[in-house]
């Protein structure tokens, strides 16, 4: 319990983020007295610059396309302009509510927030300006960076996702090197916004941590909305004017632009926090643990970006729970990595769970899996929402479901149930057996899973 000069607690949390923020809230929940340690704002990377404001510019971007395409539907409107100072305010209105909310749950949680720069100085302490703080457990949620390349420098009209997020105005042409999630995404709010857009993406794909007919399926959209892409070359140099960037590549194409976005993953935040000095084991910056998230080093836990796998929020909350569970005596299920849902909030989007194809056959022999699509163009609501894409079903031979991969417009809110299938190592007998809304897109996942029982209702065997 706390000393009196307040400085001992039962748990310190080095990390306000997604991570950070849900330890603290579910080891409050459960009795312990917690303090909360944050640089900047409670909320990290996710709230304030990263999944809140670019799904708020996503959606604007959404707009923009409705008013732009409403003559198909009858609906004849005109897209005057974007207003981006009136998105921003958008934006950080959606945020400002969020963190308000948040801000409020740690209060009634009765957690200690001590702002200011945290340095891990001994296996139970992490020290705050001239103050040390004490716990009989510590738990690393550091969080992460937008990280750029070696040799090149952010700045000016070279810009990562930070600078992106407050810009205010619209690019006439911008150069996103990176077609990942933050790159792809961007790709979509920008194009939407009337800009050309050219990706310079490294390795084979777009998207390319899903599945391979996914990805294909991401190209083809990308290419009919315009969005060009250069696929398996690397960046070479960039140079910078007050006009413009200048990219060049290695296989000797240069292109020319307003700006570069610089989109090539994020970095675990970890140096000169006091982490190696305690005896804990880095590789390329990522704090390794084992199963359970511990160190190996005393009474300390790591959570997080800073943990090596998928650098989501929602993986984040469920390992921050994970922790404060085990520290509070409980015996919860540890985190299985492919049963995380990833979704790229584009126009279409991308969302799965579970092993690709290419995975599940590695896993479980070439020949003891099964593959299904189906297309979305038999479902009505798709059909009304004029939205193409495809559900893909991976299924372990004679087994359970064990990846579920999706392409079109908003099915990221159908991963839930599609991690469901997967976590519960679900049967498509199973999933076939459940009555779903009709019309709606979620009743394709349910058409899938009659097609691949057998019993195929609106397609063909």
């Amino acid at each position: 319990m706390a000393d009196t000069n307040g400085t001992a607690f039962d748990i310190v949390v080095l990390g306000a983020g997604s991570g950070g923020y849900a330890a603290a809230l579910r080891a409050a929940q459960l009795g312990k007295n917690v303090a909360l340690i944050e640089a900047d704002k409670v909320g990290g990377t996710c709230l304030h610059n990263g999944c809140i404001p670019t799904k708020a510019l996503l959606h604007a971007a959404e707009l923009a396309d409705n008013a732009r395409e409403g003559a198909h539907f009858g609906v004849h409107s005109t897209l005057d302009r974007i207003d981006m100072g009136g998105v921003n305010q958008y934006k950080d209105t959606v945020i400002g509510g969020l963190y308000k909310g948040l801000q409020g749950l740690i209060k009634s949680r009765k957690i200690t927030v001590i702002e200011g720069h945290g340095k891990l100085v001994g296996q139970n302490a992490v020290q705050v300006g001239d103050t040390t703080y004490t716990g009989e457990h510590v738990i690393l949620a550091t969080g992460s960076y937008a990280r750029s390349l070696p040799g090149l420098e952010i700045g000016g009209r070279v810009i990562t996702s930070d600078q992106a997020l407050t810009l205010d105005f619209v690019p006439k042409s911008a150069i996103i090197l990176g077609g990942g999630v933050i790159g792809s995404e961007f790709a979509s709010v920008w194009k939407s916004f009337g800009a050309d857009v050219t990706i310079i993406e490294a390795l084979p794909h777009l998207v390319p941590n899903e599945d391979v007919a996914l990805s294909k399926a991401f190209e083809r959209a990308f290419r009919k909305r315009g969005i060009a892409f250069n696929l398996g070359v690397r960046f070479q140099g960039v140079t910078q004017n007050d006009n413009g960037v200048h990219v060049t590549l290695e296989d000797g194409k240069s292109f020319d632009a307003d700006l570069l976005l610089v989109a090539v993953g994020r970095g675990p935040r970890t140096s000169g926090v006091g982490y190696e000095e305690q005896g804990i084991t880095l590789d390329r910056g990522f704090v390794i643990t084992d199963e359970k998230l511990h160190t190996g080093v005393g009474n300390i836990w790591a959570v997080g970006d800073i943990v090596p796998g998928l650098q989501l929020a929602h993986r984040g909350f469920a390992q921050g729970i994970f922790v404060a569970e085990q520290i509070a005596g409980l015996n919860p299920q540890p985190i299985v990595e492919s049963g995380i849902p990833r979704v790229t909030y584009s126009h279409p989007e991308v969302a799965s769970v579970g092993l690709t194809e290419a995975a599940a056959k590695e896993v479980h022999g070439e020949d003891a899996v099964e593959i299904l699509e189906y297309n979305l163009a038999g479902n009505g609501k798709s059909k009304i929402l004029d939205t193409q894409g495809f559900i893909k079903l991976v299924r372990q031979k004679d087994g359970p479901v064990v990846g579920v991969h999706m392409i079109g417009d908003r099915v990221g809110e159908l991963i839930g149930e599609g991690q469901l299938i997967v976590n519960w190592e679900a049967y498509p007998e199973d999933v076939a057996s459940l009555i779903h809304a009709h019309p709606t897109q979620n009743e394709a996942l349910g058409e899938a899973h009659l097609a691949l029982a057998g019993k195929p209702l609106h397609a063909h065997n």
